[in-house]
Protein backbone atom coordinates (compact mmCIF):
# COMPACT_ATOMS: atom_id res chain seq x y z
CA UNK A 1 0.00 0.00 0.00
CA UNK A 2 3.02 2.28 0.38
CA UNK A 3 3.34 3.72 -3.10
CA UNK A 4 5.52 6.53 -4.42
CA UNK A 5 3.65 9.39 -6.10
CA UNK A 6 4.65 8.27 -9.58
CA UNK A 7 3.22 4.82 -9.01
CA UNK A 8 0.15 6.32 -7.41
CA UNK A 9 -0.53 8.54 -10.39
CA UNK A 10 0.11 5.75 -12.85
CA UNK A 11 -2.50 3.58 -11.18
CA UNK A 12 -5.08 6.20 -10.27
CA UNK A 13 -6.86 6.31 -13.62
CA UNK A 14 -7.34 2.54 -13.62
CA UNK A 15 -8.57 2.63 -10.04
CA UNK A 16 -11.02 5.41 -10.73
CA UNK A 17 -12.24 3.68 -13.89
CA UNK A 18 -13.19 0.68 -11.77
CA UNK A 19 -14.90 2.69 -9.02
CA UNK A 20 -16.43 5.75 -10.70
CA UNK A 21 -19.72 5.15 -12.45
CA UNK A 22 -19.26 8.30 -14.50
CA UNK A 23 -16.08 7.26 -16.31
CA UNK A 24 -18.05 6.53 -19.46
CA UNK A 25 -18.72 10.27 -19.59
CA UNK A 26 -15.08 11.24 -19.09
CA UNK A 27 -14.33 14.75 -20.22
CA UNK A 28 -11.24 16.90 -20.22
CA UNK A 29 -11.28 20.38 -18.80
CA UNK A 30 -9.19 23.27 -20.04
CA UNK A 31 -5.62 22.07 -20.35
CA UNK A 32 -3.40 23.14 -17.45
CA UNK A 33 -6.37 24.43 -15.41
CA UNK A 34 -5.75 24.03 -11.69
CA UNK A 35 -8.31 24.76 -8.96
CA UNK A 36 -7.42 27.60 -6.62
CA UNK A 37 -6.44 26.58 -3.12
CA UNK A 38 -9.17 27.15 -0.52
CA UNK A 39 -7.64 28.11 2.81
CA UNK A 40 -9.93 26.50 5.38
CA UNK A 41 -7.90 27.88 8.29
CA UNK A 42 -6.92 31.51 7.65
CA UNK A 43 -4.49 31.87 10.57
CA UNK A 44 -6.65 34.60 12.14
CA UNK A 45 -9.92 33.18 13.44
CA UNK A 46 -12.32 30.23 13.49
CA UNK A 47 -15.30 32.06 12.01
CA UNK A 48 -15.83 29.39 9.36
CA UNK A 49 -15.72 26.53 11.86
CA UNK A 50 -18.21 25.03 14.34
CA UNK A 51 -17.06 23.24 17.50
CA UNK A 52 -18.85 20.19 18.88
CA UNK A 53 -17.51 18.84 22.17
CA UNK A 54 -19.05 15.84 23.93
CA UNK A 55 -21.36 16.79 26.84
CA UNK A 56 -21.77 20.28 25.38
CA UNK A 57 -24.09 21.83 22.81
CA UNK A 58 -23.12 22.42 19.20
CA UNK A 59 -21.19 25.68 18.95
CA UNK A 60 -20.05 25.68 22.60
CA UNK A 61 -16.25 25.91 22.53
CA UNK A 62 -15.98 24.56 26.07
CA UNK A 63 -13.00 25.90 28.08
CA UNK A 64 -11.64 27.55 24.95
CA UNK A 65 -10.53 24.14 23.71
CA UNK A 66 -10.05 25.39 20.17
CA UNK A 67 -8.24 28.73 19.87
CA UNK A 68 -6.16 30.76 17.42
CA UNK A 69 -2.83 32.02 18.72
CA UNK A 70 0.37 32.96 16.89
CA UNK A 71 -1.22 32.13 13.56
CA UNK A 72 -1.96 28.56 14.68
CA UNK A 73 -5.19 26.72 15.37
CA UNK A 74 -4.43 25.23 18.78
CA UNK A 75 -6.16 22.52 20.81
CA UNK A 76 -5.58 23.06 24.54
CA UNK A 77 -6.94 21.79 27.88
CA UNK A 78 -5.78 24.32 30.47
CA UNK A 79 -9.45 25.02 31.26
CA UNK A 80 -10.26 21.37 32.06
CA UNK A 81 -10.19 19.95 35.58
CA UNK A 82 -10.40 16.47 34.04
CA UNK A 83 -10.77 15.44 30.41
CA UNK A 84 -13.68 13.12 31.27
CA UNK A 85 -14.02 11.74 27.74
CA UNK A 86 -15.05 15.15 26.44
CA UNK A 87 -13.95 14.32 22.92
CA UNK A 88 -14.03 17.41 20.75
CA UNK A 89 -14.27 18.18 17.06
CA UNK A 90 -14.33 21.40 15.11
CA UNK A 91 -16.00 21.18 11.71
CA UNK A 92 -15.56 23.40 8.68
CA UNK A 93 -18.93 24.85 7.77
CA UNK A 94 -18.88 23.88 4.07
CA UNK A 95 -19.24 20.22 3.06
CA UNK A 96 -17.09 18.75 0.28
CA UNK A 97 -17.07 15.54 -1.71
CA UNK A 98 -14.18 15.57 -4.24
CA UNK A 99 -11.02 17.27 -3.02
CA UNK A 100 -7.34 17.20 -2.14
CA UNK A 101 -6.69 18.18 1.47
CA UNK A 102 -3.38 19.24 3.03
CA UNK A 103 -2.94 19.54 6.80
CA UNK A 104 0.18 20.51 8.73
CA UNK A 105 0.15 19.50 12.40
CA UNK A 106 2.40 18.90 15.39
CA UNK A 107 1.87 17.42 18.85
CA UNK A 108 3.11 19.50 21.80
CA UNK A 109 3.22 19.56 25.62
CA UNK A 110 1.62 17.00 27.93
CA UNK A 111 -1.66 15.11 27.74
CA UNK A 112 -4.64 16.46 29.67
CA UNK A 113 -5.44 14.94 33.05
CA UNK A 114 -7.91 12.11 32.64
CA UNK A 115 -7.02 11.36 29.01
CA UNK A 116 -6.93 7.66 28.14
CA UNK A 117 -3.60 6.00 27.44
CA UNK A 118 -4.51 5.31 23.82
CA UNK A 119 -5.18 9.04 23.31
CA UNK A 120 -1.59 10.11 24.09
CA UNK A 121 -0.35 12.09 21.08
CA UNK A 122 -3.52 11.08 19.28
CA UNK A 123 -5.72 13.32 17.11
CA UNK A 124 -7.01 13.27 13.56
CA UNK A 125 -9.08 14.66 10.71
CA UNK A 126 -12.61 13.40 10.12
CA UNK A 127 -13.67 13.07 6.46
CA UNK A 128 -17.22 12.76 5.08
CA UNK A 129 -18.51 13.72 8.54
CA UNK A 130 -22.12 14.33 9.47
CA UNK A 131 -23.26 17.93 9.93
CA UNK A 132 -22.33 19.30 13.40
CA UNK A 133 -25.94 20.30 14.13
CA UNK A 134 -27.05 16.67 13.69
CA UNK A 135 -24.82 15.37 16.51
CA UNK A 136 -26.38 14.66 19.90
CA UNK A 137 -25.10 16.50 22.97
CA UNK A 138 -23.51 13.35 24.42
CA UNK A 139 -22.27 11.95 21.10
CA UNK A 140 -18.57 11.12 21.20
CA UNK A 141 -17.58 11.24 17.50
CA UNK A 142 -19.22 12.35 14.28
CA UNK A 143 -20.20 9.57 11.91
CA UNK A 144 -17.25 9.81 9.52
CA UNK A 145 -14.03 8.21 8.34
CA UNK A 146 -10.96 9.36 10.24
CA UNK A 147 -7.41 9.99 9.15
CA UNK A 148 -5.86 9.28 12.54
CA UNK A 149 -2.79 11.29 13.60
CA UNK A 150 -0.38 9.63 16.06
CA UNK A 151 2.94 10.89 17.40
CA UNK A 152 5.91 8.77 18.43
CA UNK A 153 7.49 8.45 21.90
CA UNK A 154 11.07 8.64 20.64
CA UNK A 155 11.70 4.91 20.36
CA UNK A 156 8.58 2.87 19.58
CA UNK A 157 7.21 2.41 16.06
CA UNK A 158 3.85 4.17 15.79
CA UNK A 159 2.36 4.87 12.37
CA UNK A 160 0.26 7.91 11.53
CA UNK A 161 -2.40 8.74 8.92
CA UNK A 162 -4.08 5.52 9.98
CA UNK A 163 -7.76 4.78 9.29
CA UNK A 164 -10.48 4.69 11.94
CA UNK A 165 -14.19 4.25 11.24
CA UNK A 166 -16.65 5.74 13.76
CA UNK A 167 -20.04 4.53 12.55
CA UNK A 168 -18.69 3.63 9.12
CA UNK A 169 -17.28 0.83 6.96
CA UNK A 170 -14.95 0.93 3.96
CA UNK A 171 -13.68 -1.48 1.33
CA UNK A 172 -9.96 -2.39 1.31
CA UNK A 173 -8.54 -4.78 -1.29
CA UNK A 174 -12.09 -5.53 -2.45
CA UNK A 175 -13.15 -6.66 1.03
CA UNK A 176 -15.51 -4.87 3.41
CA UNK A 177 -13.50 -3.65 6.41
CA UNK A 178 -15.60 -3.60 9.57
CA UNK A 179 -13.01 -3.31 12.37
CA UNK A 180 -12.52 0.13 13.93
CA UNK A 181 -8.90 1.04 13.12
CA UNK A 182 -6.17 -0.18 10.80
CA UNK A 183 -2.59 1.05 10.73
CA UNK A 184 -1.10 2.71 7.69
CA UNK A 185 2.35 1.89 6.30
CA UNK A 186 3.86 5.22 7.35
CA UNK A 187 7.06 5.81 9.25
CA UNK A 188 6.95 7.15 12.82
CA UNK A 189 7.14 10.90 13.47
CA UNK A 190 8.69 11.45 16.89
CA UNK A 191 8.73 14.58 19.03
CA UNK A 192 7.17 17.95 18.23
CA UNK A 193 8.07 18.05 14.54
CA UNK A 194 5.64 19.40 11.95
CA UNK A 195 4.03 16.73 9.79
CA UNK A 196 2.31 17.33 6.43
CA UNK A 197 -0.59 14.93 5.90
CA UNK A 198 -2.37 14.90 2.52
CA UNK A 199 -5.67 13.25 1.63
CA UNK A 200 -7.09 12.60 -1.83
CA UNK A 201 -10.85 12.23 -1.41
CA UNK A 202 -13.02 11.33 -4.40
CA UNK A 203 -16.54 10.77 -3.14
CA UNK A 204 -17.01 7.13 -2.20
CA UNK A 205 -14.77 6.00 -5.06
CA UNK A 206 -11.27 6.45 -3.66
CA UNK A 207 -9.68 7.92 -0.54
CA UNK A 208 -5.90 7.94 -0.17
CA UNK A 209 -3.80 9.03 2.83
CA UNK A 210 -0.50 10.47 1.61
CA UNK A 211 2.70 11.29 3.51
CA UNK A 212 5.89 12.52 1.82
CA UNK A 213 4.49 11.51 -1.57
CA UNK A 214 3.76 7.98 -0.34
CA UNK A 215 0.25 6.54 -0.32
CA UNK A 216 0.20 4.94 3.12
CA UNK A 217 -3.50 4.02 3.22
CA UNK A 218 -6.14 3.59 0.51
CA UNK A 219 -9.76 2.48 0.53
CA UNK A 220 -13.09 2.93 -1.26
CA UNK A 221 -16.85 2.53 -0.97
CA UNK A 222 -17.14 4.60 2.21
CA UNK A 223 -20.49 3.87 3.83
CA UNK A 224 -22.39 4.17 7.10
CA UNK A 225 -22.29 1.08 9.29
CA UNK A 226 -20.96 -0.56 12.44
CA UNK A 227 -20.25 0.73 15.91
CA UNK A 228 -17.70 3.01 17.64
CA UNK A 229 -19.96 6.04 17.79
CA UNK A 230 -22.54 6.67 20.51
CA UNK A 231 -25.10 7.86 21.20
CA UNK A 232 -26.46 8.97 17.86
CA UNK A 233 -29.67 10.03 16.18
CA UNK A 234 -30.95 6.92 14.32
CA UNK A 235 -32.01 9.16 11.45
CA UNK A 236 -28.34 9.99 10.88
CA UNK A 237 -27.10 6.40 10.94
CA UNK A 238 -28.62 4.56 8.03
CA UNK A 239 -26.36 1.53 7.78
CA UNK A 240 -25.32 0.69 4.24
CA UNK A 241 -25.86 4.22 2.93
CA UNK A 242 -22.96 5.42 0.77
CA UNK A 243 -20.90 8.29 2.15
CA UNK A 244 -20.11 10.40 -0.88
CA UNK A 245 -19.30 13.67 0.91
CA UNK A 246 -19.65 15.57 4.13
CA UNK A 247 -17.93 17.82 6.64
CA UNK A 248 -14.25 18.01 7.55
CA UNK A 249 -13.41 18.02 11.27
CA UNK A 250 -10.21 18.47 13.28
CA UNK A 251 -10.10 16.49 16.48
CA UNK A 252 -9.54 17.01 20.20
CA UNK A 253 -8.81 13.76 22.07
CA UNK A 254 -6.91 15.01 25.17
CA UNK A 255 -3.42 15.71 23.81
CA UNK A 256 -2.50 19.29 22.78
CA UNK A 257 -1.93 19.71 19.06
CA UNK A 258 -1.26 22.64 16.72
CA UNK A 259 -2.50 23.06 13.14
CA UNK A 260 -0.81 25.66 10.97
CA UNK A 261 -2.26 24.77 7.57
CA UNK A 262 -5.60 23.34 6.45
CA UNK A 263 -5.80 23.81 2.68
CA UNK A 264 -8.20 22.26 0.20
CA UNK A 265 -8.32 21.96 -3.58
CA UNK A 266 -11.90 21.38 -4.75
CA UNK A 267 -11.88 18.68 -7.44
CA UNK A 268 -15.64 18.50 -8.00
CA UNK A 269 -15.34 20.12 -11.45
CA UNK A 270 -13.02 17.27 -12.50
CA UNK A 271 -14.98 14.34 -11.07
CA UNK A 272 -15.64 12.90 -14.54
CA UNK A 273 -11.99 13.11 -15.61
CA UNK A 274 -9.50 10.81 -13.86
CA UNK A 275 -6.74 12.12 -16.14
CA UNK A 276 -7.33 15.69 -14.95
CA UNK A 277 -7.34 14.56 -11.32
CA UNK A 278 -3.99 12.83 -11.87
CA UNK A 279 -2.58 15.98 -13.46
CA UNK A 280 -3.80 18.22 -10.63
CA UNK A 281 -2.49 15.91 -7.90
CA UNK A 282 0.89 15.86 -9.61
CA UNK A 283 0.88 19.67 -9.76
CA UNK A 284 0.00 19.97 -6.07
CA UNK A 285 2.81 17.61 -5.10
CA UNK A 286 5.37 19.39 -7.25
CA UNK A 287 4.26 22.76 -5.91
CA UNK A 288 5.09 21.62 -2.37
CA UNK A 289 8.73 20.93 -3.26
Amino acid sequence: MKLKMGAMLAGLTALLSCNMQSTSKTKTTTQDSIPEVITLFNGKDMNDWTPKIRLHKVGDNYANTFRVEDGLLKVRYDGYEDFNQQYGHIGYNTPYSYYYLRIEYRFVDEQAKGGEGWAWRNSGVMLHGQKPETMLKDQDFPISVEGQFLGGDGTTTRTTSNLCTPGTHVVIDQKLYTAHCINSTSKTYHGDQWVTADFLVLGDSVIQHILEDNVVMAYSKTQIGGDNVEPYDPKQKQDGKALTGGYIYLQSESHPIDFRKVDLYDLSAYKDSPADIERIVKHIQQKKK
